[in-house]
Formats: C-alpha cells, structure tokens, sequence
C-alpha cells in the first residue's frame, strides 16, 4: 500500500519509471496503480485540447491586453478595449488580431496539458498525506489544500515552457512597423539566445512564479470548491443527480477566473515588462515612434515596480485588465468546460477519492 501511495504522488515527468514499476508489480502478481498510460495520455490531452481551444478563442483581447501592458506611455496608439482593436484592425488586419496566437497555442498545449495533470496528481498526494495525518480516510480536500495543488500545478506548467512564453510576448507586441521582425517562434528563441543569452529566456519568471500562486491556486480552489458547494446545497435547482449542467460549469469558471486575475495581474504587468528588457530592436509600441531605440531600464522585479508607479502611477500596474477582464472569464471557463467534456468522451476517470 505504501508503494502505491508513492507512485500516486509521482509527476508526469515519471511516467516512464511507472510504467518500469507497474511491470515489475504485475509479475509479482501485485495490483498496479490506478492510472495506467493510456489514462495519464488521455489526460494530458484533454488538458491540450482545453488550453488551445480556450486561448485561440479568445486571442485578439490576449494581444491587446499585451500591447496595452508595454506601450510606451509618451505615444499611446492603443486606448482603451474598443478603440484597440479597432485600432489593430485597421493597422494590421485580420491577421492582426490574431498575431502570437500560433506560439501561444503550441506553448498553452502542452502547458495546460502539464497543468491539469499535476493539479489532479498533486491533488492525490495532498489529500493521502492529508488523510494520514488526520487518521480519516473519509476526509476531503480543503480550500487551502486545493490552493495548494494548484499553486504546485502552476509551477511546474508555466516554468517547463516559460521560453517560449517569453518570446510569444515579444511576437505579439511586434508590428509590420517593427524595426526588426521575428519570423516565428523557433527563429525568436534562437535569436534571444545569441544575443542576449540563456538567461534572457527566463526573464520575468521570478514574478511568474509568484503570480502563480494567487492566480492558479485561487482558479482551481474557487472553481473545485464552488462545485463541492453547488452539489451539496443544490441551490435554485441548479443540480441534478448529482451533476453540474455546461452551463453551471461555465459560471464556476468564470467565477473562478475573475478572482485569479485580479489578484495576480500587477504581478502580470510587471512580468511582461521585464521580457522586454534588452530587445535592442524593440517594436516601436515600446520605444515611441520616432524616439530612441534604447533599451528598457529595469533591473528585476522591484525596481520595475517602483519605476512603474514612480512614472505612471499605480494604475499602470492595471493597464490592459479590462480586455483581460473580458479575455479571462471566457477563456477560463471554457478551458475548464472543454477538459472536463474531452475526459468524458475519453473515458477519463480521475477523480481524486479514487
């Protein structure tokens, strides 16, 4: 039983050692884990197929959110929702809208793939550790707990593909106007990397990091908890047999994104700000048109705090949260929807009290 407990607490990343040992179970004549491959794949691609979905749907507010984060304060192109994307559509067309949504699908996939599956597996860890403890083998997840798997979730997800974040941000901010274009991900990435270093790649990771804690732990916390309370209480007839219809769903998703956001968006701001640091051909939405292509003069996370405020005044660490405010709720609410209906079709079962 021991060994059990182990391997339900394994990652992803040890998928092939389960496998080795679950060989090894099964010539022993021991029941092996619950979760064999085809479960943890079919898993992960229900968390894929959620991520692209709910980003693709929602990518004009994602770039403009982006653009509104790093504009150059002195030359405001981009003011406000409406007039953005207009703005963009008359700049740059169709294609506009939808400019880094490409890198940002091939970076969400395999995030929200990583994402769902270590929160359902740290989830199973916290909650054995936490039923050891207690002596309860009855006992469920608290809020704080569910918190805590998230936030482990969020780590390991946004910090495995955080390079490709980096350089999606760049490419989203560039413009046909842009004194030098990245030509794609793959040529973004390289480009970073010999002019600017390794480390350059993870630039803004340490606010990431920290954003990830109240902006992931608090999705998943608000949205597992909200549908404990909705089947227990069954309020205005919202639940039947036990089950949450799509659209109950939805509104717990939302709800759920809507208090992830807030909390964590200055740190948000401040990230993105920091990716821009060293672009010595930055797009002219950074530098102003017709101004000094110098670099930006952050030098971490405080100090773009303060010069943030300093210059622009608190409000600026708000700056796109409307659009985002738009972008979130759907994006959330359909990632969530999308993975829970992908591991129906699937035949998924994960459900923690396994």
């Amino acid at each position: 039983m021991a060994s059990e407990d182990v391997k339900t607490s394994e990652s992803a990343v040890s998928t092939i050692v389960n496998l080795a040992e679950e060989a090894k179970l099964a010539r022993q004549g021991v029941k092996a884990p619950s979760y064999a491959v085809l479960t943890i794949c079919k898993s992960l691609v229900a968390g894929g197929v959620a991520g692209g979905v709910s980003r693709t749907a929602v990518a004009p507010l994602e770039r403009l959110k982006i653009l509104l984060q790093v504009q150059n304060p002195h030359s405001i192109k981009y003011n406000g929702t409406i007039q953005g994307l207009k703005y963009i559509w008359r700049a740059e067309g169709l294609r506009g809208l939808f400019k880094g949504n490409g890198t940002n699908c091939a970076r969400i996939v395999p995030n929200s793939a990583v994402k769902f599956f270590s929160y359902e597996q740290a989830s199973k860890a916290i909650l054995l550790f936490y039923q050891q403890q207690t002596g309860n083998d009855d006992a469920q997840l608290t809020p704080v707990l569910r918190l805590g798997a998230g936030a482990c979730a969020g780590i390991v997800a946004m910090s495995a593909t955080y390079p490709m974040d980096m350089v999606r941000g760049r490419l989203t901010v560039q413009t046909d106007k842009s004194p030098y274009q990245y030509r794609g991900m793959f040529h973004a990435l390289s480009t970073v990397l010999r002019e600017e270093g390794p480390r350059a790649l993870y630039k803004g990771w340490l606010p990431s990091v920290i954003g990830v804690v109240p902006y992931v732990g608090l999705n998943f916390a608000v949205y597992e908890s909200l549908k404990d309370w909705l089947i227990k209480t069954r309020p205005f007839g919202l639940v039947e047999d036990s089950e949450l219809s799509v659209t109950t769903r939805l509104a717990c998703g939302a709800a759920a994104g809507t208090v992830g956001q807030t909390v964590a968006y200055p740190l948000d701001v401040v990230r993105r700000r920091m990716q821009m640091v060293g672009w010595n051909n930055a797009a002219s939405v950074i530098t102003g048109d017709g101004r000094s292509k110098a670099s930006l003069e952050y030098k971490g996370m405080i100090d773009t705090f303060r010069k943030t405020v300093r210059h622009e005044g608190f409000r600026a660490l708000y700056k796109g949260l409307v659009p985002n405010s738009v972008k979130v709720v759907p994006s959330i609410a359909i990632a969530f929807v999308t993975y829970e209906q992908v591991k129906d079709i699937l035949g998924v079962e994960m459900r923690i009290s396994d």
